[in-house]
């Protein structure tokens, strides 16, 4: 960083390794969908030497263009590993996807990195769920960087752009978010736009052309530097003003000169603890070159800028029992902790699991105990195994790269690890450990699925397994009231993904069909029924008579059964009878199929026979009792109601709110959160909010997050309870 080194390739077509934490720097790149983020992880790698050209693998081989865009698509959905090495240094660039249904992927990719790398295009911007990941990196004091993308569009402004990324992020101290260099623009084309072709250095005041694919260094011209002064002036203040050294402001101010090498190790201390943001400027080669413009001033701050694992803090490490572990950071020689990032499948290889190592040293064919994770409420059982490692690799393109050991802070990829899921922590087989798991974002679309046919059932089961074990951000859902199978997603990418995945990679087709919701009934006023069951046809009959009255309860009372037999009218061996009918009968509902809650039933009188009564003849006339005075009361359809909380920037609040209403909503109220942010609070049925993860995310331009809550079942409006006792009656 600080223009100090010249731009060389890395060791193209071998594994990376590192021996050593300090030797590494993982970063993630942060950044809407078309922002720039895989292609500006291209350009790196050709920089570094890691591809002989952009988005192709330097292994003596070729890859098909058809390939090469398919691999391109799952990447855009995916968290991925790209290795490159410089000055070095091993760099694990972790790209992760731009789309908000995959945030479990951006998750988990700032979970396994040290420091931020924010993508922002120059045509459009900083969009809310980016601001959203900045506070969320924020709050961990993660360090960040900028780097501007897509300068040769036609209205690119950099300046511009700058300023926005300031506003966005600088928060209180716009004066945090500066650029390190200019952009040197060549001569306007016959379209009057003025192509960039390199960068202005602030700091060393040299120029660095990339015009011909090779970065050129020279000095400036004399027109050329008044026009960095100011710019060079506010980036210096910017950096004093972080700086350890207290007197350095005064003795600036004061006219004394700093030296370069002061300010550049000044800005590394500070963009590695997190307290000033640079911004840069980069885009892709142009075919045929070996550096795209500005690759190089990005790999410096990677390397120069961005923390070594050591400054990472460690997540809380707990034994299996509960006790806290006191851990030192990426000791190689401590205790093994790492965790599983990512879990895919591949054709050939099987399952590989992207590991994080954070503690100690993994191997290959080591067994290690693998502890997870408590999303057995998302279809992911809890883990307390012991497996044996499988090889090592580090990935390269779409070829997996064997390697001998890593270290901890490093990441590796990992093969078959059968039990291993995301979010499972990887420890000694004699001393099991478990990490505090990150948070994972609640699923809130449901995909109520069916297998197509009967060789799909047969499969179903094991890709939905196969599906969830990947990604943790799903959960299945086998629902005991309408006896649906429900993939709940993140947005309606997430389940195309979903089932592209379990018909391509699994092999298993399924029709999506209408999601039900877990409706009720109750009786809206007292009745009475009377259950007769009496059969003879030889031998021994049947007789049950029960009289019964029915009465509604406040809602969560369930069903109350009570006994007022007098007289021994109903023998006292028969009167569970009655009560298993009866609530074999309720579950199965009275009027439109949906189980009877919040009543209190009553047995009030019966009759027997001494040879025909039998337990289940009373079985069936207390089901009968319970149809027949369903038939004298008018039945309450019950709807369940969630209770809402949308979080929402302050200029959505309207919209929300009157949204809310439109759902038939019932406000309970707002308050402020932070700055510029209001919490609202509302009950919504949920016949209403089914797609409220997609209609929300475009009411509020992706900027709101809600969460949901099961409250209570209530009586539906009529119109609407009619609507479902016809479908009922037509077998809908």
């Amino acid at each position: 960083m600080g223009d100090k080194s010249q731009a060389h390739p890395g060791a193209a077509g071998r594994a990376l390794a590192a021996d050593h934490p300090a030797s590494v720097r993982n970063v993630v790149l942060v950044g809407h969908s078309g922002s720039g983020k895989t292609t500006l992880v291209e350009a790196l790698a050709l920089t570094a030497g890691a591809v002989n050209r952009a988005g192709r693998v330097e292994d003596g081989g070729t890859v098909s263009d058809h390939d090469d865009i398919e691999h391109r698509q799952q990447r855009s959905v995916q968290l991925s590993l790209v290795p490159v090495e410089w000055d070095g240094i091993k760099i694990n660039v972790l790209d992760t996807p731009g789309y908000a249904d995959f945030v479990g992927e951006l998750r988990a990719g700032l979970r396994a990195a040290d420091a931020a790398l924010f993508v922002v295009s120059a045509s459009d911007g900083v969009d809310g769920s980016t601001r959203m990941v900045w506070e969320e990196c924020a709050s961990v004091g993660m360090p960040r960087a900028i780097v501007i993308t897509h300068l040769e569009a036609a209205r690119a402004d950099f300046e511009e752009t700058t300023r926005v990324c300031a506003e966005a992020f600088g928060g209180d101290d716009p004066d945090a978010v500066l650029p390190l260099y200019l952009p040197l623009r060549g001569p306007e084309g016959p379209d009057g736009h003025a192509p960039v072709t390199g960068l202005i250095g602030l700091l060393s005041q040299q120029l660095f052309d990339y015009s011909t694919g090779e970065r050129k260094e020279s000095e400036p011209g004399a027109d050329q530097l008044p026009g960095i002064e100011e710019a060079r002036n506010r980036l210096i203040e910017g950096i004093i003003a972080e700086s350890e050294d207290e007197t350095l402001m005064d003795r600036y101010l004061g006219g004394e000169p700093v030296g370069v090498e002061t300010l550049v190790d000044d800005l590394e201390r500070a963009v590695a603890r997190g307290r000033f943001f640079p911004v840069l400027a980069a885009a892709p080669a142009a075919e045929g070159a070996r550096q795209g413009l500005g690759t190089v001033e990005l790999l410096e701050l990677i390397t120069g800028g961005f923390p070594t694992p050591f400054e990472h803090p460690l997540p809380e490490v707990i034994t299996v029992d509960g006790s806290p572990r006191e851990l030192k950071p990426c000791d190689i020689d401590g205790p093994l902790v790492a965790e599983v990032v990512k879990t895919s499948s591949d054709p050939y290889v099987g399952r590989i699991s992207l590991v994080r190592v954070f503690s100690g040293t993994l191997r290959p064919d080591q067994t290690v105990h693998v502890s997870g994770h408590g999303l057995a409420d998302r279809g992911h059982e809890d883990h307390d195994v012991d497996e044996r490692i499988g090889a090592l690799s580090m990935p390269f393109g779409k070829q997996q790269r064997p390697v001998t050991q890593a270290v901890a802070g490093d990441l590796v990829c990992v093969a078959k690890l059968g039990r291993a899921e995301t979010g499972d922590t990887l420890s000694a087989k004699d001393d099991p450990l478990l990490m505090e798991p990150w948070q994972m974002p609640d699923p809130l679309l449901p995909l109520a699925i069916e297998a197509h046919s009967k060789a799909d059932e047969d499969k179903l089961s094991q890709g939905l397994g196969r599906l969830v074990a990947e990604d943790p951000t799903m959960r299945l859902e086998q629902n005991q009231d309408t006896h649906q199978v429900v993939l709940w997603c993140l947005g309606e990418a997430h389940a195309d993904v979903a089932l592209e995945r379990l018909r391509n990679r699994y092999g298993v087709q399924v029709d999506v069909v209408p999601h039900r919701v877990s409706l009720r009934e109750t009786f809206a006023h007292k009745a009475a029924g009377r259950g007769r069951h009496v059969k003879q046809s030889g031998g021994h009959g049947q007789y049950a008579i029960c009289e019964i009255e029915v009465e509604p309860l406040p809602g969560g009372s369930g069903v109350e059964f009570v006994d007022k037999v007098v007289g021994g009218a109903v023998p006292r061996q028969f009167i569970p009878s009655v009560e298993k009918g009866v609530r074999a009968q309720a579950a199965r509902g009275v009027a439109a199929g949906y189980p009877l809650i919040d009543v209190r039933i009553t047995l009030v009188d019966g009759k027997a026979h001494s040879v025909d009564s039998s337990d289940a003849a009373f079985q069936t006339a207390g089901a009968l009792a319970l149809r027949e005075a369903a038939g004298q009361a008018r039945i309450h359809l019950l709807e369940p109601v969630a209770e809402v909380s949308v979080l929402v920037g302050d200029d959505y609040v309207g919209p929300v709110m009157s949204d809310l209403s439109s759902r038939r909503g019932r406000l309970l109220g707002t308050e402020q959160v932070g700055s510029g942010r209001t919490l609202i609070r509302a009950e919504v049925p949920e016949f209403e909010i089914g797609r409220y993860a997609v209609d929300l995310r475009s009411l509020s331009h992706g900027t709101a997050r809600f969460d949901r809550t099961y409250a209570r079942h209530e009586p539906m409006p009529p119109q609407i309870a009619e609507r479902i006792r016809e479908q009922a009656g037509d077998g809908g």
